[in-house]
């Protein structure tokens, strides 16, 4: 559809040299010499290599470029969105979070499409690297206001830190002169140089103060309640086949023992979330066998942000998971996740995808498990709150099955990886 309005030229073209056949009418046969230029032009002839180019680009070709959007999962829709976006080249493209759902080899191709991108383009992106490789200004926001630097995020963070640094010491040499002057007319308002000092005074009414400098904002606080698992081998997959009406893989076979820490990779759209999907039961296995061990308490966190009721507030969420918190704590426990107290009271569907995740976090680290499974939780999460997870992931002392396509998350603190492809 990113050249429906090609393939209706193409249409007004044939029709037109058709009508010529029969009539004879020159005027038909130009009208249809200026379609067919305008189509030559626009490349009309190379739509499929375009198409499969881009794709291949960001690993569709894998799904099959006939199987209906319907079956697809939410990251795949994602790409497709993506891809025809791409495709259409618009004057002006605009991107929240585009590599949220890619692999890293796809995130490298967008980034090297997006930087010979004859057009305009701005993107919302927690991926630094990313930006890095792709932009040539940052439009900052910070307290209320934003503000455009020229160059590259590492040029951005430069520059802003140097801007701070200096703000921090007007601002600072500022109070100080104002102290200065505040105890001079203190100490003079009422003798004999009262004059000098209704002068000052009215001098310091006059300046134009420079703003506190604004407060960094608060590092997420993520930590997962812990519960006893004694027994070793926590999970064994035997010959498991997963799918949805087709294994999507080879039988599956592997053990995890508890208190390992497991990242799945693989390309997307390989069957990592399906996998997932079926071993927390959400959809039937179709072969196979997997057992967890008994004393096993499963938390889960999908990849996809869905809410059963999106129209109910993070307070009224938790509140109804945990109806023996009080109020009180339900605030205090989204606060130490990164939810404020007026997003607290805000619909959950009109909150920023980072939001929602905090929800979603906070949602789980209130159950205590000791085997986590995650699909893809650092999506939409920006650097502070990635730290944080990072940090509690750390320190969990269970058992943990992470699908994420972030290597720079995983690599300090994972004891083994295993690729979906060859289990």
């Amino acid at each position: 559809m990113a050249f429906q309005s090609l393939y209706i030229l193409e249409e007004r073209m044939s029709e037109l040299y058709e009508r010529y056949a029969s009539t004879g009418n020159e005027k038909d046969l130009l009208q249809a010499a200026n379609c067919q230029t305008t189509l030559e032009t626009r490349e009309f002839y190379l739509i499929e290599s375009r198409i499969e180019k881009v794709m291949n680009g960001l690993g569709l070709s894998v799904i099959g470029g006939d199987k209906l959007i319907s079956k697809l999962s939410g990251g795949q829709r994602a790409k497709v969105i993506l891809a025809k976006l791409l495709l259409e080249e618009p004057d002006v493209l605009l991107l929240d979070e585009p590599t949220n759902f890619l692999d890293k080899e796809h995130v490298l191709w967008l980034s090297e499409y997006l930087s010979a991108f004859p057009n305009a383009f701005a993107v919302v992106s927690h991926d630094y690297d990313f930006l890095e490789k792709v932009s040539s200004c940052i439009c900052d926001m910070d307290a209320g206001t934003i503000r455009k630097y020229t160059g590259k995020y590492s040029d951005f963070l430069k520059q802003k830190n140097h801007l701070r640094e200096e703000h921090i010491r007007r601002y600072h040499a500022q109070q100080q002169q104002i102290k200065k002057t505040e105890e001079f007319i203190r100490k003079n308002i009422a003798g004999t140089n009262s004059r000098n000092a209704r002068g000052r005074r009215k001098q310091l009414e006059r300046v134009e103060r420079i703003a506190p400098p604004s407060v960094s904002v608060s590092k997420p606080k993520f930590c997962f309640l812990e519960s006893l698992c004694s027994i070793q081998e926590a999970l064994n997959v035997k010959n498991l086949e997963i799918g949805y009406y087709y294994p999507l893989l080879p039988p599956l076979n592997f053990t995890i023992n508890s208190g390992q820490k497991i990242v799945i990779t693989g390309f997307n759209g390989i069957g990592k979330s399906t996998l997932l999907k079926t071993l927390t039961g959400y959809i039937a296995k179709i072969s196979g066998e997997f057992t967890f061990s008994d004393s096993v308490q499963l938390g889960y966190y999908e990849q996809d942000i869905i809410w059963e009721n999106p129209s109910l507030t993070p307070l009224e969420l938790i509140t109804a998971c945990y109806p023996s918190l009080c109020t009180k704590e339900v605030r205090r426990q989204l606060s130490r996740c990164g939810i404020s107290n007026v997003h607290a009271l805000q619909a959950v569907s009109t909150l920023s995808g980072g939001e929602q995740a905090k929800v979603k976090l906070c949602k789980l680290m209130l159950s205590p498990c000791n085997f986590l499974i995650l699909d893809e939780p650092t999506n939409h999460l920006d650097v502070l709150a990635k730290e944080a997870l990072q940090g509690a992931l750390k320190g969990f002392g269970g058992t943990v099955l992470i699908v994420s396509h972030e290597e720079a998350f995983y690599r300090s603190w994972v004891n083994r990886v295993l690729n979906i492809e060859k289990i």
